[in-house]
Order: structure tokens, then sequence, then C-alpha cells
């Protein structure tokens, strides 16, 4: 199948946590023989921090971020038997949600790939006049990066023909275990932007945790924690490129994953860092959040925090021997389960039935039309 991707940006991981999730999909469902042009907008800086070259997999269509460039954009949908939406693409959403379902083939898969869902359904909660609202009843599939049960209910309740869940994974293609590098050397490492609806949780789970041991290390990764005061425990080494997230892994004892507000009450959302690091073989600690046991067993694969005391107590108590069977446990875990592979399979899978629902929703159609 030709698909029509439009999203935030393959190019660059620079504040676009989806990224590597697109990429490990993308891949592989170029792998199915899947056809893929990925259309991104020249934004927010993002092509000056590209992290990879144009891969083989997909071609990459840059864009003007103008109207004249969305228009362009818009009109490639004509030629795709895939369209897909993705939520969060940063410049003319709406206007690019209502272009792409008008220009697309009235015969095209159209998808809405929400990589962000417990934000849009909160957005849709409070805006009856919301583009998805009007959108719902065009699209083939939802789409989700995460949110199982919970988001499933709320997007089938608007309305949408079916909901689906693709959940993040590895490709250990590009993340794997490599040796330590000094400059990420810690106790514990964490790795995350500052975001408003995170800061909280990073200071109850992280800055916590380094005030109760003052005489660990632990090492801050990601933008915007410059200007926050930190503990004199707490180095911040601002952003860290994709190409060195394996190192940052490896190199701290263990790493911590601390959700978002809004994926931890949802649950059942693993980010991108979970798959990342259980690749690398680092021994992780993550908060605590519903459906974390489909991905990872506590004790034995991940180890599990409610507070910044469960988190100082894991780091106080791990050893390196610990540290590298968790490590190692999580890894085999996610070869096994959880890879971008894996995926692609099931997203192939949930194209062809789609396409053919549609093929059969149409010949329907039409006998009743000629009745």
């Amino acid at each position: 199948m030709r698909i029509a991707f439009y999203g935030s940006s393959l190019l660059s991981a620079y504040w676009n946590g989806a990224a590597t999730y697109y990429r490990g999909i993308l891949s592989a469902l170029a792998g199915h023989g899947h056809r893929i042009t990925f259309y991104e907008p020249d934004a927010f800086d993002r092509q000056s921090h590209r992290d990879i070259d144009s891969p083989d997999y997909a071609e990459v269509v840059v864009y003007p971020a103008t109207e004249a460039g969305l228009r362009r954009v818009v009109a490639a949908a004509a030629d795709a038997d895939v369209v897909v939406k993705a939520s969060g693409v940063g410049v003319f959403d709406d206007e690019l949600l209502d272009g792409i379902l008008a220009a697309a083939n009235p015969g095209a898969l159209l998808i809405f790939w929400d990589v962000d869902a417990p934000a849009t359904l909160a957005e849709m909660r409070a805006d009856p006049g919301h583009v998805l609202h009007r959108a719902l009843p065009a699209l083939d599939r939802v789409l989700t990066y995460g949110g199982g049960p919970p988001v499933i209910a709320a997007y089938e309740g608007f309305g949408a023909r079916a909901c689906i869940p693709v959940y993040n994974a590895l490709d250990p293609a590009t993340h794997h275990p490599v040796p330590p590098e000094p400059r990420f050397a810690a106790d514990l490492g964490f790795l995350g932007n500052r975001l408003p609806d995170r800061e909280a949780r990073v200071e109850r789970f992280f800055l916590v945790a380094a005030a109760r041991l003052p005489e660990r290390a632990f090492l801050l990764g990601g933008s915007g924690w410059e200007t926050r005061g930190l503990p004199p425990n707490v180095r911040a080494i601002g952003h860290v490129g994709t190409r060195d997230h394996n190192a940052f892994n490896t190199s701290p004892r263990a790493v911590l994953n601390i959700a978002r507000d809004s994926m931890a009450a949802v649950g059942f959302s693993p980010a991108t860092r979970v798959f990342e690091a259980a690749g690398a073989g680092a021994c992780l600690i993550t908060d605590a959040w519903e459906g974390l046991d489909l991905f990872l067993k506590e004790g034995d694969e991940v180890l599990v925090a409610r507070d910044g005391r469960d988190v100082a107590d894991h780091v106080a108590a791990l050893t390196p021997e610990r540290a590298r069977a968790i490590g190692e446990a999580a890894r085999a875990r996610v070869l096994a389960g959880h890879t971008y592979a894996l995926r692609g399979v099931e997203v192939d899978q949930i194209l062809r039935a789609a396409a053919a629902e549609k093929a059969e929703r149409g010949v329907l159609s039409l006998e009743r039309s000629t009745a």
C-alpha cells in the first residue's frame, strides 16, 4: 500500500518524543512492502537539529510551515492508499486533518494516529467544536501510542469506528548495550525535557530521591532544566542526542522513567524511554502506573517506585550484580515480545483488515444504491 503519513518529524527528535516511535513503526511497515511518504513541516528549528539522514524506508517531504506549503502536501493525499494524520504535528493541525480527509481518494483508508491520547481526549471533552468530533465519522481507524482500555473506551464513546493501541517498542538495531562512558556515570540517571505536566513528578520522584541521598550522584539529561534549582548532587547536562541514548542508559547504575501526569493517570502508556533503556540492558526504575505488567515484571525486570522515598530506597539497596540481572531480564523480555518488527506485523494486519472491511462496506453501499 502507498501510505501518506503526516507527522511532526521523522528526521529530528528535537522536542519531538514521537521520532523514535515513528522510525520504528515505519521501518517495520516498509519491510512488509508498504511504500511510505512522510510529510513533516519545517518548524520548531527541527531541521537544523536532524539526528538522522533521510532513511531508505520512507521518502521524507519537508514542507514550509505556511498555508501554501500546507496546500501542497494536502493535495498529495489523493495519491495514497492509506492516509495517516498523526496528532501533534504542531502547525495547522486542524487544517491538515480537514484537508487530507477532503483530498483523499474515496477508497483510501483514513487513519488518525494519536501519539498523546490523554491530552487529545481531554481537549475533546472540553471543546464540543474540536476537529475530531466532526472527523471521527469519516475515519476508518484511530490508532494510539498507548492508553489501553481507558483510551479505547473514550474514543469509541466519541464515535470512533475502532480504536487500537499500538504500543512503543524496541528497535534492537538502534538501542542496544554499549560500553559505559564516564561522562554519564552516576548512581541514577533521568532523561526527559522539562515540561509543565512532568515537572512536579520529576520533583517528586527524582529530586526528592537526590535530596535523600546526598552522597550519591544523580544525572539529569534533557532541555529546560538549566534554570531550575537543583540539589548539589544532581548534574544537569542539557539535551542528549539520540546517538548518545545507549551510553546514557548503560553508564549509570540505574535509570529512571517518569511518566507525564496524563500518561500516568490513564496508564497502559509505556514511554519510548522504557524500551530504549530495556534494549540497552539498563536497570530501570519506573514510577507506578496501571498496565506496567503487560510489558515488564516488577521486581525481576523493572523496579517500581510510588514516590521519591521508594526511588531512594531502590538506589541505596541496588548492587551492581542485581542491577545487571534486572537489565538483562528486561532486555530479554522486550526482545521476545516488544520489538518494532512485531509491531510492524500488528500494524500491517490492522491495515489489511481495515482495507478489506472498507471494501466490503463499499460493495454493500453500492448494492443498496442500485437495489
